[in-house]
């Protein structure tokens, strides 16, 4: 945990959010620019606990630009994800006067919720002791504070986590941690060649790129249901569901729903299943280069790249849209 208190100036009024910083653009912390979440890798599947996991990508969905790898840096160098026994971590407070596992100062914390509450699931009323309503709260606080990303302006990270603690060495950890927390980009698949992939094909494949990395769970529907992780169907529904298509839950009811296409005219998004026609096993979502899928394997694995021509029962594939 930081000798000082990482959100140290209080806001002065809630009506005034945003803090504006002098930065360069090359100051600017980019995974992807609006948001889309990068992938977890196994230093951070490893140290976080799988409900901080779920929480930190949970609340970075509502800051485009702020990656859930930089709120879990800030947990970690804060209070070890709320593990540290230092007071001031699930009771009292600490020479500072902050609190919890983001460590707030209480009118910091009071300023922030009454500006943006917490999305249920926290205490009542929220709580800086509270995982759920902390990261929530740090989450919209490095918003306000210039993490907000847009197509017209460019956050400015460093700012905005100088805010939340006025020292640049508790920046440099914080963004070196994230740094650790990221999974590796995956090497790039070839470019499909023209009419390879919809819009919203190549919409839902970027979807699921931002997942790999993530625990496999049994009915995980990931981080935007508050689950740390995914199983097979989890993943690929939650990938259509993110460009605005509902499909069936799971892997059996996607291949009876879809319309099929043949397996050498696979494009990026399609649904790629296993097993037979009665029995419908697995599903994975293809990247439009070859058999090439991401898939959510099995327990005790990840998010990951595989080839669907590996696996020995491979049936089908279709193309939700």
């Amino acid at each position: 945990m930081s000798g000082r208190s990482p959100v140290a100036v209080v806001l002065g009024v809630a009506a005034a959010g945003l803090m504006l910083f002098v930065a360069a653009v090359a100051a600017v912390f980019s995974t992807s620019p609006l948001g889309v979440a990068s992938g977890a890798s196994a230093d951070a599947v490893s140290d976080v606990p799988a409900p901080m996991l779920a929480l930190y990508r949970q609340a970075a969905l509502g800051c485009p630009g702020l990656d859930w790898s930089v709120l879990a840096a800030v947990g970690k160098v804060e209070t070890d994800h709320g593990r540290s026994r230092l007071p001031g971590v699930t009771s009292g407070e600490n020479s500072a006067g902050a609190a919890g596992p983001m460590q707030f100062l209480a009118p910091t914390f009071a300023a922030v919720i009454a500006a943006h509450p917490p999305p249920p699931g926290g205490a009542t009323p929220p709580s800086r002791y509270d995982p759920h309503d902390a990261v929530h709260t740090a989450a919209a606080y490095l918003c306000d504070s210039g993490a907000h990303t847009t197509p017209e302006r460019p956050g400015d990270l460093r700012g905005a986590l100088f805010a939340y603690n006025h020292s640049t060495a508790y920046v440099d950890q914080v963004l070196d941690q994230a740094a650790h927390y990221r999974a590796p980009a995956p090497a790039p698949a070839p470019v499909p060649a023209p009419g390879a992939g919809s819009g919203a094909g190549l919409a839902a494949l970027g979807y699921a790129r931002g997942q790999l990395g993530l625990p496999y769970l049994w009915g995980g529907d990931g981080p935007a249901a508050g689950e740390a992780g995914f199983d097979c169907s989890g993943l690929t529904t939650a990938a259509w569901a993110s460009v605005g298509i509902a499909i069936p839950r799971t892997a059996h009811t996607q291949y009876r729903a879809l319309p099929p296409v043949p397996l050498d005219q696979l494009q990026a998004g399609d649904l790629v299943f296993f097993g037979t026609p009665s029995r419908v096993h697995h599903v994975g979502i293809a990247t439009g280069a070859g058999t090439a899928m991401i898939h959510a394997p099995d327990r005790g694995q990840t998010v990951r790249l595989g080839d669907a021509a590996t696996l020995p029962d491979l049936l089908a594939a279709a193309r939700p849209a």
